[in-house]
């Protein structure tokens, strides 16, 4: 049974400026957790109901397990139907970003993406398509909030997530920028090459005009229909598919 102190501390990381403080955060679902464990991340502890026990014993001795009631797993969930596995995790300090871990690859670049469902898809797609970098403005979602953490299913694990001011960092990166905007040259006529920045914009407003003009080449995803716009977590999923495409094609 958990104090009323773990509980209180628990809970409270669905905050930000708590997670931020403590430097930890949650992670939900049996298969979400078992990424984590197989990942750099520090598990601080795991929390599991009964029917979990088989599971739980194969785990490594080193992590802290304690099995728990539903009542307390319910109570320090954020999900209105709360899974049976919580991971207790640290929040790592990523390598400062530079332009030679950078290079011969592509990174996704991030302007005030707000959304948590959005950024959850993004980094599955970054994921997907062996993207290991996104780079934040710093008023993005954050990334350990709860949500964004499920949306993500675990890949979180395995994509680092860069929080800048990115009208300072962009010039200091000595890479080829592209720019999803609406009047750029169509996604399906354009040389990506082998390496570059694809900056994506918030989801009413775009691309900040501080962040357009230091785009090298507008692109667009050409519409066929008569939808007004496109979400932001399908758009960036286009833009990666078309880049694979194009990598592969020139290999």
């Amino acid at each position: 049974m958990l104090s009323k102190s773990q509980i209180s501390l628990l809970k409270s990381l669905q905050n930000k400026k708590e997670r931020k403080e403590h430097g930890l955060f949650l992670v939900e679902g049996y298969k979400s957790v078992v990424e984590f464990i197989n990942s750099p991340y520090k598990i601080e502890a795991i929390y599991y109901t009964a029917p979990f026990d088989p599971k739980m014993l194969k785990l490594s001795q080193k992590i802290n397990l304690y099995n728990i009631s539903v009542t307390d797993i319910e109570k320090i969930s954020s999900l209105k139907t709360p899974q049976e596995v919580i991971a207790l995790v640290k929040i790592p300090v990523h390598p400062t970003l530079s332009n030679q871990k950078l290079k011969q690859k592509f990174s996704l670049v991030l302007d005030g993406i707000q959304d948590p469902g959005n950024m959850g898809t993004i980094i599955r797609t970054a994921d997907w398509f062996c993207i290991d970098n996104i780079i934040c403005s710093d008023d993005t979602v954050d990334v350990y909030n709860p949500k964004v953490v499920q949306a993500s299913m675990g890949s979180l694990s395995r994509v680092n997530v860069h929080y800048v001011n990115i009208t300072e960092a962009l010039p200091q990166i000595d890479l080829p920028v592209f720019g999803a905007m609406l009047d750029g040259e169509n996604i399906y006529r354009t040389q990506f090459g082998l390496e570059g920045l694809i900056v994506m914009g918030n989801e009413g407003n775009g691309l900040r005009p501080g962040v357009e003009q230091l785009i090298n080449k507008a692109v667009t995803i050409p519409r066929l229909g008569k939808a007004e716009s496109l979400n932001v977590g399908i758009a960036t999923a286009l833009f990666c598919a078309e880049i694979s495409r194009n990598k592969l094609g020139s290999q």
